[in-house]
């Protein structure tokens, strides 16, 4: 059950938008982990770049997206910069949306 719930997070997290690229956080690769305990969700990501002046508006829209889902208790965002994101982890969507 944890890896559908895992996905359905996933999912989303989809609809979550970097306002200053406009493209959602995981076609960005921002999102390094996602785990599920019981009704519990910890989330790892990261930004483009340390200090992103938008850190606080991305958080709060990712604790949003995952409590607009019917089953969790806690979502916690946990932003962490190692290993820093680097345009390699973007996905082919996400290549595609920026043109690369």
């Amino acid at each position: 059950m944890s890896a559908a719930r895992e996905e359905e997070v996933r999912e989303a997290l989809g609809g979550v938008i970097d306002p200053e690229l406009g493209i959602d956080i995981v076609n960005l690769g921002l999102v390094y982990s996602i785990g599920v305990e019981e009704s519990d969700v910890d989330i790892a990501m990261t930004l483009t770049v340390p200090g992103c002046p938008m850190h606080a508006t991305i958080t709060r829209d990712v604790e949003s997206a995952v409590r607009g889902l019917s089953w969790p208790r806690e979502v916690r965002v946990h932003l962490v910069f190692e290993p820093p994101w680097s345009p390699e982890r973007l996905s082919p969507q996400g290549r595609a949306l920026l043109g690369r």
